[in-house]
């Protein structure tokens, strides 16, 4: 089937954003290889002597590679691919070896953390679906789940059967290190009491008590069983799963288990609570409460770890299932905070996660916000700050529905931080920088793309810096340096070329709006001297800027209409001129150029083709639908040849 035509025009000036762009792409390749040649052992593991005292420690050390993966994808190099494989097998040798893993898998621990660690394996899995080795331990991965017989999940009941689970089963509590729950645990104070409703203790310092803290572990022991909201997140592993091939076993796991979750949330009004007990009753283990779980509303974060796990259980229920409806999961619970906002400053606020929004809002935290409450006790709604942005705006980028982007425009003009400002921080999630790109989506803040890349350009810079200068011991080193670390930046790359927000951290599946495919070397991502600008996200419009930054070279890029297949393209206007002369004579001062023109062109499949002579641009306006295949994992393959006619069709 020929390819529809795409008018292309050529550049008279060149924008600063697609240098920017490609200029990121080549400080990335530097980087990451100096991080691996300073950090990392021959086989691929990380340099650490130290030990694991508990259940904590293993997404740590995936987390410094997550978004290896994603970086080819994009576009960057085959190395980086090669090396993030590496880098996976080495780490997961290490802590095998160290006693964290069971047939390459953790051995247990809340699905907070685990959807940490877990984002790693699911960018490699999307990046090279070939890939047989990934794609058995991703079928492996799944069945801990799915199948019964492994402890992790009661059909009877359709629960996960603890907080901690994994390779071994349901293990019990919550490790060794919270067997007395003491006061002087400083880091964990600003999150108060991890159970509010035992007798004698009704503040942090009644854990100085001896007796008091060996209770407050006793019962954090004891209490953590059953089911807990964040385990939505395990649904993830299920859907990396089938989107080798579609097994209908997995996504009716998913399906069932986010229905059982929302059946809850039914019962509760619409919000879902944070706790099942191992009987299958909600707050049986609380007195009837549908708060206090672990990891739930009350203790430690609440709305985003809760939030998290919802969102992502809803959208996964979306993917599989083809219904928006489990969202409603995510709109009713930022509904509620919202209905119980306040305004006032992070800066007089004595919220529990204070000390980051203080670091990344600078003069901005004493400015009034809308604030709304994180958690939720015996004395209702607490620890007010502004709304996590990550859930709002992947609600609304999954639905593209226009309620959806009403609430989160309402959230957006609450932040304290002007919308057009490009705030110069990285934290180890890599996002942050939601409001100032959905602004220039909104057409509000034209000016982003340059500003951001050159943000991202200064992020790996400073991480270049910090590698240069900070050379810790392997044997005392703290296991979060490596995230602080990471010179690869994809958050900036990642909405600017395929219209996409940052992963959801806690386990999100590496979705995007557009992916690309080199047509000439059949591998994915941008070609070489290409770069990419999704301009707008409007329903099922998507605007869309190509640049060939090559002098001499024709690129062809194939766009397609989203990662795994789950929409196609209906057609694509491009915008070109007729009747001007380029590059016309070398004695005028300028080419002349012709009326604009545009094209309006079926495509009615999942791909399209664009040919970009060189320095020349496509401008496009596409329009999408939703697929009628089932969505898989992919990897591009390489296009015959150009023939001569494309060639001169794809220049004015």
């Amino acid at each position: 089937m020929p390819q529809p035509f795409v008018r292309t025009v050529p550049m008279r000036e060149i924008p600063a954003w697609a240098v920017l762009e490609r200029r990121l792409f080549d400080e990335i390749e530097v980087a990451w290889r100096r991080f691996a040649e300073l950090y990392c052992e021959p086989d691929g593991r990380i340099r650490y002597t130290g030990g694991f005292p508990d259940r904590d420690g293993v997404d740590d050390f995936y987390e410094p590679f997550f978004n290896w993966p994603t970086f080819h994808a994009l576009g960057g190099s085959d190395e980086i691919l090669d090396a993030a494989k590496h880098h996976w097998e080495g780490v997961t040798r290490q802590l095998t070896e160290a006693g964290m893993l069971t047939d390459e898998y953790e051995n247990g621990y809340d699905w907070f953390h685990q959807g940490e660690s877990l984002i790693f394996f699911y960018a490699l899995c999307a990046a090279d679906p070939g890939d047989e080795r990934f794609a058995e331990r991703a079928r492996r991965f799944a069945a801990l789940y799915t199948d019964p017989a492994r402890g992790n999940y009661d059909p009877a009941r359709n629960m996960i059967t603890a907080p901690h689970t994994g390779a071994l089963g349901p293990l019990e509590g919550t490790g060794p290190q919270w067997q007395a729950y003491r006061a002087e645990q400083r880091e964990m104070r600003a999150y108060g009491l991890p159970l509010e409703h035992l007798p004698g203790i009704e503040r942090w310092e009644d854990l100085e008590d001896p007796a008091n803290a060996d209770a407050m572990g006793q019962a954090m022991q004891r209490l953590a069983a059953g089911d807990v909201a964040v385990n939505l997140a395990a649904t993830s592993l299920v859907a990396n799963r089938w989107l080798y091939d579609g097994d209908p076993a997995s996504r009716d796991w998913i399906l069932r288990y986010v229905d059982g979750w929302r059946e809850r949330a039914a019962a509760n009004g619409g919000m879902i609570p944070d706790n099942v007990a191992p009987d299958g009753t909600v707050g049986g283990l609380h007195d009837g409460r549908w708060y206090g779980g672990h990891y739930g509303w009350t203790w430690p974060h609440g709305l985003p770890s809760v939030g998290m796990g919802a969102l992502i259980g809803g959208i996964n229920a979306a993917f599989v299932g083809g219904d928006d409806a489990a969202l409603d999961l995510t709109r009713v619970m930022l509904d509620t905070v919202l209905d119980h906002a306040i305004t006032a400053s992070v800066e007089e606020t004595p919220m529990s996660l204070r000390g980051g929004w203080l670091s990344r809002l600078g003069a901005d935290a004493s400015k009034p916000a809308l604030l709304v409450p994180h958690r939720f006790g015996r004395h209702g709604w607490f620890d007010y700050g502004p709304m996590p942005l990550d859930l709002p705006t992947w609600l609304w980028w999954t639905s593209r529905e226009p309620g959806d982007w009403d609430r989160l425009r309402r959230v957006m003009a609450g932040y304290p931080e002007a919308s057009v400002d490009v705030k110069p921080f990285r934290d180890k999630a890599e996002a942050g920088h939601e409001l100032p790109w959905l602004a220039f989506l909104a057409g509000e803040n034209p000016d982003y793309p340059a500003r951001a890349l050159s943000m991202a350009l200064g992020q790996v810079a400073r991480r270049m810096a910090l590698m240069e200068t900070e050379h810790p011991d392997p044997a005392t080193v703290h296991i979060h340096f490596w995230q602080r670390v990471n010179p690869v930046v994809t958050e900036i790359l990642g909405q600017l070329i395929t219209g996409t927000p940052q992963v959801l951290y806690n386990g999100g599946l590496p979705f995007q709006a557009l992916a690309y495919e080199d047509a000439d070397r059949g591998r994915p991502g941008l070609p070489r001297d290409v770069a990419a600008l999704v301009s707008r996200l409007d329903g099922d419009r998507i605007d869309l800027t190509l640049v060939n930054l090559a002098p001499t070279a024709t690129r062809r890029v194939v766009v397609r209409a989203s990662r795994f297949g789950e929409q196609d393209l209906a057609e694509a206007t491009s915008f070109g001129e007729e009747g001007g002369e380029y590059p016309g004579s070398s004695v005028w001062y300028t080419s002349r150029p012709g009326e604009p023109v545009a094209e309006t062109v079926a495509v009615d499949a999942p791909e399209l083709v664009v040919e970009l002579p060189p320095s020349h641009r496509a401008d496009l306006v596409l329009t999408t639908v939703a697929s009628r295949r089932e969505p898989r994992h992919r990897r591009g393959t390489a296009l015959p040849a150009a023939t001569h006619e494309s060639k001169e069709h794809s220049h004015v």
